[in-house]
């Protein structure tokens, strides 16, 4: 008689003895070929997540870049860029869970990569522009519209990132793992450009605001490289 075969395991249901390395239940070998229906809420969970951010992407770019223009803030225009890359990195993800992709490893991980890549979009402009803005003692006005948007981001940014990062370790996906830490990319340079217009409205500290640009540029750089090489997720 021939021994009794293992039972299949579930979706996000790793081996006992993948337990240790798999804790945070992102590193499940891949989506099973019919996943079951939580698999299937989560997926589209994910989808309007990221249609949302899209929409708030859009009207967050481009107030901020309005408001940054007018104050000549380098970390604000950077922040309401880093918008858009934050919207392109949402398009990857509902492309990413639309169609018969949704089960696609392959699909996945095309979709990792872009990630990385929206990141290092960023970075350029961003500390270039600063570099420049401290060598020439550049000095931004102050804006109002820029601290509300920003205030406004810190507090949707974060419930956004850590919903996508759940929901990138029970998928099994480095790409939305990748959205979410690029909400809190988001939320955390928000804080760093509030307190850069902050700082320059109440004490005139000028130089805070081109020294947060390059941190921003320098986060986005380190965050591209651990998104390529899947660090977002196991």
């Amino acid at each position: 008689m021939s021994a009794p075969q293992p039972l299949p395991l579930g979706p996000n249901k790793p081996a006992a003895d993948d337990a240790p390395a798999c804790a945070d239940g992102c590193c499940t070998p891949e989506p099973p070929a019919v996943p079951d229906a939580r698999w299937i809420r989560h997926a589209h969970t994910v989808r309007l997540l990221s249609w949302f951010s899209l929409v708030w992407m859009v009207l967050e770019g481009a107030l901020g870049l309005v408001a940054g223009g007018a104050a000549g803030s380098v970390s604000l225009i950077g922040w309401a860029l880093s918008s858009a890359v934050e919207g392109l990195a949402s398009i990857i993800v509902i492309w990413r869970f639309t169609g018969s992709r949704t089960l696609s490893e392959t699909a996945e991980r095309r979709a990792q990569k872009a990630v990385a890549i929206s990141f290092w979009l960023l970075a350029p402009y961003i500390g270039i522009q600063s570099v420049i803005d401290l060598a020439t003692g550049h000095r931004a006005e102050n804006s109002l519209l820029g601290i509300v948007l920003t205030a406004a981001s810190l507090v949707i940014m974060p419930v956004l990132g850590v919903a996508k990062h759940r929901l990138g370790a029970r998928l099994n996906s480095g790409a939305t793992a990748g959205e979410g830490t690029q909400n809190l990319l988001c939320a955390a340079t928000a804080a760093a450009v509030l307190i850069g217009l902050a700082g320059n409205a109440l004490f005139g500290a000028w130089w805070l605001d081109p020294i947060i640009g390059l941190i921003i540029a320098a986060v986005a750089v380190q965050e591209g490289r651990e998104a390529w090489k899947g660090e977002d997720c196991c």
